[in-house]
């Protein structure tokens, strides 16, 4: 059974049952019955066309649900004949789901976290995982999406595409970008194979839609993916920035991402995915990591807390100044932080052992892979501390 072949197809067959008239809840019931079905079928009797089977599969599902829910059947009318089995129209649903459930009804927490759900696949641990809220109260959160999403509707001819492939667009074109944005991370960090897809959402975004911010965070997922293969060493440990192997960067990647990123700048309209980029480009140009320009990366920063005040960005700036101003410089700026931050304590124990402080520097490094969200991510946070505290019995 082809799991990756599920997950891809999984949005775009939703989409279909909701273009037909399907309310948001009860389709992706049908669906999720379909996928069900498949992974009991396919292994012995494998379709010619999978997705026109999982449509198929899923709309008798949701007529039968709907002929059996009587508290319906005054939306019967909605519901067209069955369609026959056979090949579905090369008509790529999934943007127009990603819209849908950004639609304005929704908050933009609840959006992203819906359309992470529904199209993205993630489950809904990683979705609160993202969101650093409880996976209960995440659960709720996206029941309530659903919910609201159904009660709101939409027609069919919201749901297909214009003329040249451009899109009407219930929802906010920032509530898209930010899922996009997310899918991406989520993608990146290998939890769940999703960045590619993103970014194929993400082309098709910028060139339905006049945002410089889509261009922005096209520029920035393009100049992050050309660094994927450099990030894991051959055992799977993962390779910070500074020790990666340049060369093992995707080029043509990271020109087509600079191209992009120019064009957008030039507009004149910056946004927090352009300054993004415009930092992950300057780490691009540099040859190696004592030639990075961390003074503009700071600038860079500055401009971005601006626009967002996250703290989340804040972090990130202190590490960019304890490598612009000295070790003790980022110490200060990560004074101002909340130590319950995510990755504070990494920040704080790297920062330290710049300073040459290596015994508190172990000591954060082991409490920051204890918090580690991910198996990788923890092991390198261990291997950190460990390493510290070898030096330092010497």
């Amino acid at each position: 059974m082809d799991d990756v072949l599920l997950r891809s197809l999984t949005p775009s067959v939703l989409a279909v049952l909701v273009r037909r008239g399907a309310d948001f809840a009860a389709a992706e019931d049908a669906v999720q019955d379909a996928l069900v079905e498949a992974l009991r079928v396919w292994p012995a009797d494998p379709p010619r066309d999978a997705k026109g089977w999982l449509v198929t599969v899923a709309w008798r599902r949701f007529l039968d649900a709907r002929r059996a829910d009587a508290a319906r059947r005054r939306r019967e009318d909605l519901v067209d004949e069955e369609p026959a089995p056979g090949p579905v129209t090369a008509v790529d649903d999934t943007l127009q789901l990603y819209f849908l459930c950004a639609h304005p009804s929704l908050t933009p927490s609840s959006a992203v976290a819906l359309t992470l759900r529904a199209v993205g696949g993630l489950t809904t641990r990683q979705i609160a995982q993202a969101y650093l809220v409880p996976e209960a109260t995440m659960a709720q959160r996206i029941s309530r999406a659903k919910r609201t999403v159904s009660d709101v509707g939409v027609s069919p001819a919201q749901a297909e595409p214009r003329a040249g492939g451009r899109f009407d667009r219930p929802g906010e074109v920032a509530t898209v970008l930010r899922v996009l944005y997310l899918v991406f991370n989520e993608g990146y960090s290998g939890a769940v194979d999703l960045a590619a897809e993103a970014i194929r959402l993400t082309r098709q975004l910028a060139a339905a839609v006049d945002h410089p911010e889509a261009a922005g965070l096209l520029a920035l997922m393009l100049l992050h993916h050309a660094r994927r293969a450099a990030r894991t060493a051959s055992d799977g440990s993962l390779v910070p920035l500074a020790e990666q192997d340049r060369g093992r960067w995707d080029t043509a990647l990271i020109a087509e991402g600079v191209e992009i990123l120019q064009a957008a700048l030039a507009r004149d309209r910056l946004g927090e995915f352009q300054a993004q980029a415009a930092i992950a480009a300057l780490h691009a140009d540099a040859p190696s990591a004592e030639e990075t320009d961390w003074v503009q990366i700071v600038e860079w920063y500055d401009e971005l807390t601006h626009l967002t005040d996250s703290p989340v960005v804040r972090l990130n700036r202190a590490v960019a100044v304890g490598e612009a101003d000295g070790p003790r410089a980022g110490l200060a700026a990560l004074a101002a932080l909340d130590a319950s931050l995510p990755r504070h304590a990494a920040v704080a124990a790297y920062l330290h052992e710049r300073d040459g402080d290596l015994a508190t520097a172990a000591r954060l490094y082991a409490e920051a892979a204890h918090k580690a969200p991910n198996l990788a991510e923890r092991d390198h946070l261990t291997r950190q501390a460990a390493r510290l505290n070898a030096r330092r019995c010497r």
